[in-house]
C-alpha cells in the first residue's frame, strides 16, 4: 500500500503502542507518550490499527 500524508491527533491518543508496534517504520513515542508519525507519511493501512481512530490521512 502507498504511504500517504498522516496526522495522529494527540488528544484522541490513548497510549496504546498499537501503531508503533504494527508500524514501526511509520510512528515512534512522542516524549509525553502518544505516538507520532516519524517521516510524515505512513502506510494507508496504519489507521486501522488504532482503537480510538487517532490516526487519519490528508486527502
Amino acid at each position: 500500500m502507498a504511504k500517504k500524508r498522516v496526522k495522529v491527533d494527540a488528544k484522541e491518543c490513548i497510549m496504546c503502542g498499537a501503531c508503533v508496534g504494527s508500524y514501526p517504520e511509520d510512528f515512534e513515542f512522542a516524549d509525553d507518550g502518544t505516538a507520532k508519525p516519524i517521516t510524515g507519511e505512513a502506510d494507508e493501512d496504519s489507521a486501522g490499527v488504532c482503537p480510538v481512530g487517532a490516526i487519519s490521512f490528508e486527502e
